[in-house]
């Protein structure tokens, strides 16, 4: 297993800065997911650690060994791309195969005719690594297949298996499910985090699907605007976010944001509701309080702290469904997770009472900072502060 480092790598191409002193420290073994909207620079940032970018500044680090000038060929990554980048003309065996005669064989072994025969050891030998491989990803009957003969999934599995058979010392992938149906992305996720366990090797995986992050990763480092806002594991970011644009960013349906007030006491209230506790060290003011569709109940008219709201559209999942809830005079629209059989009798219009559960709401100032609760009794790393 593989360290890698990256210590204060910046990037501009022309006068947009895509990269703004990234500091990140890969463990040996760890799913590493970077994840971010569309132009964030996580796949720049992807390329950079891979050799395909050179950064303006910064040091890449792989085990103590500086990385940083050193050909893409030579820092001993495994790129998987989001086209899979298979030869059309090459079999599924022989494109697995390419990069081991590029690596193993001399120039001789790699000659269009006399090749093969002047290799024949040395390419059975490769071959046995390629069948290896490919049992591992079960696509042992491709092997004789042209890529034009693949379904997506198929395809994705050759392209990890091209990786696969260089012993890479970590594997990158560059939004690598982007291209298959919804479906197979769900099943591709479980096969990839199997085969992270199973290989025991770095992963550093690129994606704009929050979904996919939370899912595969031990940890993730949310990116927007050439920036790592936070580095945590997924729990954590979701429970915990240090700053309103991953709030925002983390979790499906998205959290829900109500307007609320600090007086000078510390002392939080929205819509009319106070909160229990107090905030540590925070100015008086206008905040956001940040509520999740889980952490918001139907309730009673009767609770002291039921805000009162009419349902504009039932989004039916299944199991759950989600209400869409205009609060008060309708200026405060949220969403709210509720069983399918509760939410039957709800039809769009209806009139209903919506309460936040304990220990729900997160709290932002006005640049969008976490703001923290005081006299917490279980240490912020272990627990979010919530109210």
């Amino acid at each position: 297993m593989h360290e890698l480092n990256l210590q204060g790598l910046t990037k501009r191409f022309g006068e947009t800065e895509v990269l703004k002193g990234i500091d990140l420290g890969i463990r040996p073994g760890e799913f590493l997911t970077l994840v971010g909207p569309s132009g964030c620079g996580k796949s720049t940032l992807l390329r950079i650690i891979a050799g395909l970018e050179i950064p303006d500044t910064g040091r890449i680090h792989l085990d103590g060994r500086d990385v940083t000038d050193l050909r893409a060929a030579e820092r001993d990554l495994a790129m998987v791309f989001q086209s899979y980048a298979l030869y059309p003309h090459l079999t599924v065996a022989e494109n697995m195969l390419t990069p081991l005669k590029l690596r193993n064989l001399g120039w001789t072994g790699r000659l269009p005719v006399l090749g093969p025969i002047l290799s024949r050891g040395e390419r059975a030998a490769l071959m046995a690594r390629v069948r290896d491989v490919a049992e591992v990803l079960k696509i042992t009957p491709l092997l004789g297949r042209k890529p034009g003969q693949l379904s997506g999934g198929q395809r994705q599995r050759v392209a990890l298996g091209r990786a696969m058979v260089r012993e890479p010392a970590a594997f990158l992938m560059d939004e690598p499910l982007s291209n298959l149906d919804a479906a197979l992305r769900v099943h591709m996720r479980a096969e990839l985090s199997g085969l992270h366990r199973q290989l025991g090797r770095t992963f550093i995986y690129v994606t704009h699907d929050q979904a996919e992050a939370l899912t595969m990763s031990d940890r993730m480092a949310v990116m927007m605007g050439g920036e790592i806002l936070q580095l945590d594991t997924p729990a954590t970011i979701y429970d915990d976010p240090n700053d309103l644009r991953v709030a925002q960013f983390v979790g499906s349906p998205a959290i829900n944001l109500l307007p609320g007030e600090v007086d000078d006491q510390g002392r939080v209230s929205y819509c009319g509701v106070p909160l229990e506790r107090r905030l540590s060290g925070a100015a008086q003011g206008p905040v956001s309080i940040g509520l999740r569709p889980e952490h918001l109940h139907l309730a009673t008219p009767e609770q002291a702290d039921a805000l009162n709201g009419r349902v504009t559209f039932a989004e039916n999942l299944g199991a759950d469904t989600y209400l869409h809830v205009a609060l008060g005079d309708g200026a405060h629209p949220v969403q709210l997770r509720v069983d399918s059989h509760i939410a039957a009798g709800l039809a769009p219009g209806a009139e209903i009472h919506v309460r936040h559960g304990r220990g729900a709401a997160l709290i932002f100032d006005g640049a969008g900072k976490r703001l923290r609760f005081a006299e917490t009794t279980t240490p912020a790393a272990q627990r979010p502060e919530m109210v």
